[in-house]
């Protein structure tokens, strides 16, 4: 009867509407404790979300605590009930330092020894949240490590979280700890016996006193009562406690407006920057890689690259994005690259102008900008390109002297004098003929001609069509290789979209292909099939493909193609 009662309603699914039983022949002493903790374990998630009440028996008799429901997803879950026997009042304990004395009748009192007192049962047990900087910049990683301090007096035999930080307004990166190995520490001078229970990098998003929300733990343990056996031996009481990592604020600084550069996407730490391509000299239809990174020390995952700008000439399609990056205990750290696949339509020389990356390095506290070489492409006139080239223009090429009468025939060929004169004869007839018919045809070619020559866009659109035609039947030639083959796949459609919508490639964003299709009556779902399909072909390069996926990518493209175009 003078004994209090905690009983905790438990879910493994986050909902809210909760309804607990009547607690009838009870008395609630507090606002019930409502808890929610995580954990990641091997990747997977776990959530455990608890309603704790604390109850005290108005009377002696048996009770029985109903159940508890929730609604999850339209379906009620229940809890059992629970029987709970109140007796008596439990007599409270002698004071075991009163012993019996067997040389009088009056109980002896033992030497006072320092002890704790009831208050201060449970003492010995601290959580700390150490942070390594209080006062960063905006973006600048600062490490927490909670630390459970447990005195050489206490044994603790288990440990729940009872409520787990958010860390609003932080980019956070959990570290693993394989081992939970105690160490010999101190805290407040004494000697304790310290374990990480958790480390956490945090990267501060704005400026300004950012709180920390506490770390709370449920720690069961032994504890000392203060008092000691008949042989002298210290007692101890099993209990539990509640411990919380004090809550802590963050004073985040601004980054310095003064001399920030243009190119500053917010990179904080220490890097370097380059623009590489895997080849310079090509020709025409073939492709290069070409590699924006950035490896350093920062924070790696919260900066954009800047994006190359290339001459009309060079086809450049949506960069694969690649990250190589660990998380120590001092921040973020490895490498980040943008990689692009250009391919030259045209012969010449081309220059990629030099690209700017900008950073704020916190050891100098100053803004620093890296600037690339120029890249220039030498590309040559492809043999596929060349067979197809009918401008007319004819090539340069010296010819050798002795060879400059070659068309002299050694041997005399005597002609009639009296031949008849050309002038006037059937020959002369059909010529004029074929003249005064002929003009007006060579005329209006020629005007033709010259109107093809000046429709620039027209000459991109049929170049475009021609290329998707002859890129299609490349990717054919090419089944069973998956690089080439998915190369000159994804060119294929992407020439395709160039002749159909006359768009360029800095236009080429999912949703604009979308809207001009469907402007042009295409279906939705053949628009869906071939966003789809281009998608995979832009993926597929870097992922493993069969033969039978090959065929089949490629049977999808000549069907979605066939269908978009009799669309629109």
């Amino acid at each position: 009867i003078n004994e209090s009662l905690r009983i905790d309603f438990t879910m493994n699914e986050d909902w809210d509407n909760f309804v607990p039983p009547a607690f009838d022949g009870f008395q609630i002493m507090m606002v019930p404790n409502q808890s929610v903790s995580y954990s990641w374990i091997n990747g997977k998630k776990s959530f455990n979300k608890t309603y704790s009440y604390y109850l005290i028996p108005q009377k002696k008799g048996s009770f029985t605590i109903k159940s508890a429901s929730i609604e999850i997803e339209n379906k009620i879950y229940k809890t059992n009930p629970i029987k709970v026997t109140v007796g008596d009042a439990v007599k409270e304990e002698q004071d075991p330092y009163q012993r019996y004395n067997p040389f009088g009748n009056q109980p002896q009192q033992q030497q006072q020894q320092p002890q704790q007192t009831a208050e201060k049962l449970g003492e010995g047990v601290y959580l700390v949240a150490n942070i390594s900087n209080s006062n960063p910049y905006v973006n600048e990683p600062i490490t927490v490590v909670y630390k459970l301090y447990v005195s050489p007096y206490v044994s603790v035999y288990g440990s729940k979280e009872t409520a787990t930080p958010k860390f609003n307004n932080f980019w956070s990166q959990f570290i693993e700890i394989k081992d939970f190995k105690p160490v010999p520490d101190t805290y407040n001078g004494e000697q304790y016996v310290s374990i990480e229970i958790r480390k956490v990098v945090l990267y501060p998003q704005q400026a300004g006193n950012l709180p920390l929300e506490p770390l709370k733990m449920e720690i069961e343990l032994d504890m000392p009562t203060g008092r000691r056996d008949f042989f002298g031996r210290p007692e101890y009481k099993q209990g539990t406690r509640n411990i919380v990592a004090g809550a802590k604020s963050i004073k985040v600084k601004e980054l310095p407006t003064e001399n920030r550069p243009e190119s500053f996407t917010g990179a904080v730490g220490v890097f370097d920057f380059k623009m590489l391509p895997s080849k310079t000299a090509l020709k025409t239809g073939e492709s290069l890689d070409l590699d924006v990174l950035v490896t350093g020390k920062g924070n790696m995952k919260l900066f954009s690259l800047p994006k190359p700008q290339v001459p009309t000439a060079l086809e450049m399609f949506e960069p694969q994005h690649l990250e190589e990056i660990t998380t120590p205990i001092t921040g973020t750290q490895g490498r980040v690259t943008d990689k692009y696949t250009i391919v030259p339509n045209e012969e010449g020389k081309f220059v990629i102008k030099p690209l700017e990356f900008s950073y704020f390095d916190l050891a100098t506290k100053q803004y620093k900008t890296i600037t690339t070489q120029e890249v220039v492409l030498d590309v040559s006139l492809g043999d596929a390109v060349a067979d197809q080239d009918n401008s007319g223009k004819t090539s340069k090429k010296k010819v050798k002297q002795k060879d400059a009468f070659a068309f002299i025939q050694n041997n005399a060929h005597f002609v009639d004098k009296a031949k008849d004169d050309f002038l006037g004869s059937l020959l002369f007839y059909i010529l004029v003929g074929i003249t005064v018919v002929g003009l007006p045809v060579v005329v209006l070619l020629r005007k033709k001609k010259t109107a093809l020559d000046n429709d620039v866009v027209g000459n991109k659109i049929r170049k475009s069509d021609r290329l998707a035609k002859k890129y299609l039947a490349e990717a054919k030639k090419q089944l069973g290789n998956k690089v080439a083959f998915y190369e000159a796949m994804e060119r294929a459609l992407h020439n395709f979209l160039k002749a159909k919508l006359h768009i360029e490639t800095s236009e080429m964003s999912v949703d604009h292909i979308k809207e001009l299709l469907l402007e042009k009556q295409a279906d939705a779902s053949t628009i869906e099939q071939f966003i789809s399909l281009k998608q995979n072909c832009e993926f597929a390069r870097y992922t493993p493909s069969s033969n039978a996926e090959m065929q089949e990518d490629y049977n999808k493209a000549v069907e979605v193609i066939t269908a978009l175009q009799k669309q629109i």
